[in-house]
């Protein structure tokens, strides 16, 4: 496989090796590739978790359980501006 970098990437990688962190150019771009899947892993994973919390929610409202939004709303106001007072102090 074949890859061309723009000036920059390359220049980066040099540095990453010329620093010490990597011994090689390859190196840095494995650790690169692996940053990346690690990502990808744990935003498949959050996007799997959200999925199981909107499946809860419409379940929830299914039997019936809702929540006044404007009760919700007023609910957080209070909160806020009773954290925000006692930080003020």
């Amino acid at each position: 496989m074949n890859i061309s970098l723009t000036t920059e990437l390359e220049q980066f990688i040099q540095g990453q090796v010329a620093s010490g962190k990597y011994t090689s150019n390859e190196e840095v771009i494995l650790a690169g590739i692996r940053l990346l899947e690690e990502r990808e892993r744990i935003y498949k994973g959050r996007f799997e978790e959200l999925q199981r919390e909107i499946a809860i929610g419409v379940e929830q409202l299914d039997r019936g359980e809702r929540l006044d939004g404007r009760e919700v709303i007023e609910q957080l106001r209070q909160k806020n501006q009773a954290l925000r007072r006692t930080q003020g102090q």
